[in-house]
């Protein structure tokens, strides 16, 4: 089983300079990836942007997001996704999201929170349609994207979520949750792909885990507890706290299965060189 790390912004604000330095310090820390989460009301850039000036920035460093569907034209979603994987060189990776179902979020995304799934279920395919190279509604776009095909994987908890992911994604990422729950997400999510005459890649299953050098304030806690108001868990456990609890932390997941992770700095306490080599001293070498 490959494990891969990443370094994952979340929605943390970064300038030109930052960004400049965040890519060159993970080139010299051989980290997998990067990753930028889109957040509308937060104050991280807008993910397609940013990993398009850190495209030129490393010709060879691969390039996340964790995007939003609901809410764009799909037709220009699908031809800005292609373009940025040329652009790239293949290297983009995209792991779609509904959106936050509370606070400002929630309408800034521009659909009701009980009608994004469909969106989900009615776009995807026709994202493959057009990027395999068929007219949709007489409809075609170029460029295509330079991998074929372009992976889709999807997010979430939710039993809808676990079958959507296992029916149309390649993979699954996800977040804020314990390795139980992940390890039944994983085990739903190949059932749902079974049935639906699928099967996804078992090195297709990755975690997003948020940490922080230092306890949580009751902001962070408070936002936590709106995540999983809806579960019998408790929200300080899911971000580790210090170097030796984020590698127990991933290193608990490795054993149930999952092999993708996008570590994300809750608090840019350190410039980012320095918190990118002490993230790849504390986990690298999980990497395999």
């Amino acid at each position: 089983m490959k494990i891969r790390i990443a370094l994952g912004l979340g929605a943390v604000a970064v300038d030109a300079a930052d960004l400049a330095a965040i890519v060159g310090a993970l080139a010299d820390a051989h980290l997998d990836s990067l990753w930028i989460s889109e957040v509308l009301t937060g104050p991280g850039p807008d993910p397609l942007v940013a990993l398009a000036a850190a495209a030129q920035l490393n010709p060879r460093i691969k390039l996340g997001t964790t995007i939003l569907l609901p809410g764009r034209n799909e037709l220009r979603l699908a031809k800005a996704l292609a373009s940025l994987d040329v652009l790239s060189n293949g290297r983009l990776l995209i792991t779609f999201v509904p959106g936050l179902a509370h606070g400002p979020e929630r309408d800034a995304v521009g659909v009701p929170v009980k009608e994004r799934g469909a969106v989900l279920d009615a776009t995807i395919p026709r994202l493959r349609r057009w990027w395999a190279g068929d007219a949709v509604d007489g409809l075609t776009i170029s460029p295509r994207p330079l991998q074929d095909p372009l992976e889709l994987w999807l997010g979430g908890l939710a039993p809808a979520s676990l079958e959507r992911c296992g029916a149309i994604a390649d993979g699954w990422l996800g977040a804020a949750c314990t390795p139980g729950e992940a390890a039944a997400a994983r085990a739903a999510i190949e059932a749902a792909a079974s049935a639906a005459g699928r099967r996804i890649d078992p090195e297709h299953f990755g975690m997003s885990i948020g940490y922080s050098r230092r306890a949580l304030d009751d902001r962070q806690l408070a936002g936590l507890a709106a995540r999983t108001r809806d579960r019998a868990v408790n929200p300080a456990v899911l971000v580790p706290v210090g170097y030796d609890a984020l590698r127990s932390t991933v290193q608990s997941f490795i054993d149930v299965g999952i092999s993708k992770f996008v570590l994300r700095p809750i608090a840019g306490d350190p410039p980012w060189p320095q918190e990118i080599a002490d993230l790849a001293e504390a986990v690298g070498d999980l990497q395999t």
